[in-house]
C-alpha cells in the first residue's frame, strides 16, 4: 500500500512539474485524416514541443469544447475524468475544426523562473514593465487561459478554410494546410477579441521533428507566414499577456493559443 501511495504521489508530482516546465496547451486526435463516419478519439495535451501530459477531461475546465463541420457547430460530449475528452465522428467530407478554450487557472511564480518564461515566450515587453515598475525581483501571480483548434480532414479537403470562432486569443491559417506540401508557406492572423494583435511571437513546431521549427512576430494586421518544412503533424503556438483585471488576485493574465493539423507528404490534386 505504501508503495502504491508513493507511486501515485510520484506521478502527482511529474505531472505537476511537466505542467510548470512546459506552457503548451494542444489537441491531439488520434489522426488528423480520416474518413466520414469513422470516429477520432480527441485527447488534450499540455507540456512543451509536444513531448507532455494527457489532460483528462474535467467539466470545471471546459469553458467550451465543440467541432465545426460543414454542417455546422456541435458539442462534443465526453465522460468527465477520462483521458479521451472526446470523439469526433464527420459525417461530411471536408474540413473539421475542433475548438476548445478554457476557464482561467493561476500560478504564481519566482522572479527568476517568471522571466525565464518571460523570454522563452518572447514577452520581453513585460520584462521592461517589471523593470520600470521595479517588479524584476518580485514573484509574480498569473491567471491564464488556454484556447486551442485542430484541423481534421474527412476523405478529401473540400473548399473548407478554417474560420475565427470567437476565442479571446485566436490563430487562423488563411489557407486549408490539407492542401499544402512540404516546403510551402501557411499565412496565418493572430486575433485577441477578434481584433488583429501586433508584434506576438507565432512558433511553428513539428512533431516528428522538434527542432525543426520556424517563427516570426506578427504584423500590423497579425499575420505572419510560417514556412513549413517537412511533412507531418504541426503545431502553431503563442502566448499574450497583459495586466490583470482588479477581480483577478494577480498581476498578470495570459491568453494562449495553439494550432494543430497534419501537413501532408504531397498536396491532393484538384487544390483550390
Amino acid at each position: 500500500m505504501q508503495t502504491r501511495l508513493v507511486l501515485t504521489m510520484t506521478i502527482a508530482m511529474s505531472w505537476f512539474a511537466a505542467a510548470a516546465r512546459g506552457h503548451d496547451f494542444w489537441i491531439e486526435p488520434a489522426k488528423f485524416r480520416t474518413a466520414v463516419g469513422e470516429g477520432v478519439e480527441i485527447g488534450l495535451r499540455v507540456g512543451m514541443d509536444f513531448a507532455g501530459e494527457v489532460v483528462i477531461r474535467k467539466a470545471e475546465k471546459i469553458k467550451r469544447f465543440f467541432v465545426v463541420s460543414p454542417t455546422g457547430e456541435v458539442d462534443i460530449p465526453g465522460e468527465e475524468g477520462r483521458a479521451v475528452a472526446g470523439v469526433v465522428t464527420p459525417d461530411q467530407p471536408g474540413l473539421h475544426i475542433v475548438g476548445y478554450q478554457g476557464t482561467r487557472s493561476r500560478i504564481e511564480l519566482d522572479a527568476t523562473k517568471f522571466e525565464e518564461y518571460l523570454r522563452e515566450e518572447g514577452m520581453d515587453h513585460i520584462i521592461e514593465l517589471r523593470r520600470q515598475r521595479g517588479q524584476s525581483q518580485h514573484p509574480a501571480r498569473e491567471v491564464y487561459s488556454r484556447c486551442a483548434k485542430a484541423l481534421i480532414t474527412a476523405d478529401q479537403p473540400g473548399e473548407g478554410v478554417d474560420r475565427a470562432l470567437g476565442f479571446t486569443l485566436e490563430l487562423i491559417p488563411k489557407r486549408n494546410p490539407y492542401f499544402l506540401r512540404p516546403g510551402d508557406v501557411l499565412e496565418t492572423q493572430l486575433l485577441f477579441r477578434d481584433k488583429p494583435l501586433d508584434g506576438i511571437l507565432i512558433v511553428a513546431i513539428n512533431r516528428d521533428a522538434p527542432d525543426v521549427r520556424t517563427s516570426a512576430r506578427s504584423n500590423a494586421d497579425g499575420r505572419v507566414s510560417l514556412p513549413l518544412a517537412k511533412p507531418g503533424v504541426w503545431m502553431i503556438k503563442c502566448v499574450y499577456m497583459v495586466d490583470a483585471p482588479p477581480d483577478a488576485d494577480a498581476e498578470w493574465e495570459s491568453f494562449w493559443a495553439s494550432l494543430t493539423f497534419e501537413l501532408p507528404p504531397t498536396a491532393p490534386t484538384g487544390q483550390p
